[in-house]
């Protein structure tokens, strides 16, 4: 009876031993997917971002944004050499060009001055061009900054892209 009961306590022994090892196994499992899980999430930037505008003065580059590194508002200086000067502003929602464009200027004060709408682009290009004479003749005076401010259906409450520098402000061309 005792080699029974001595056989039987192994045999607990030894059920036990498994069971613990499956759970150390499960345990082991469900520890390194945790890790896992934690790591994929941790990788990813808790800010939104992939949004981007360049800001381009007859076929040169005045500005390029990325938003999600944001450097503030920057300050860009805008001297016509002709009439026909031609401003173009792209703006990318993570890649894609926006639905219901606006760009809208503003003064000092962040009042509306002058409101452009653009068509819906049918191409992934989306340039939204505007005559640098229009821009430079809203200002009141020379010394006048302007904000060049976008809008869409993608970004509602609209963004200010840049300050247009009036032209005695000593600001650097680029």
């Amino acid at each position: 009876m005792w080699l029974i009961a001595k056989d039987m306590d192994l045999f607990k022994l030894f059920i036990l031993k498994i069971f613990f090892m499956k759970s150390q196994s499960k345990l082991i499992a469900v520890k390194f997917l945790l890790l896992l899980v934690c790591g994929t999430m941790f990788s990813f930037s808790p800010k939104a971002g992939g949004d981007s505008f360049e800001i381009i003065l007859n076929g040169k580059r005045v500005l390029q944004q990325f938003v999600y590194v944001s450097k503030g508002i920057q300050t860009i200086q805008l001297t016509p050499t002709s009439d026909n000067d031609k401003l173009d502003i792209y703006y990318n929602h993570c890649g894609q060009v926006g639905k219901n464009r606006y760009i809208i200027i503003k003064n000092e004060k962040d009042q509306p001055v002058k409101v452009w709408k653009f068509s819906d682009a049918v191409d992934k290009d989306g340039a939204m061009s505007i005559r640098l004479k229009d821009v430079l003749n809203l200002r009141k005076n020379k010394t006048d900054k302007l904000n060049l401010f976008y809008t869409s259906s993608e970004l509602p409450g609209g963004r200010t892209l840049a300050t247009i520098a009036g032209e005695e402000t000593g600001i650097a061309r680029k």
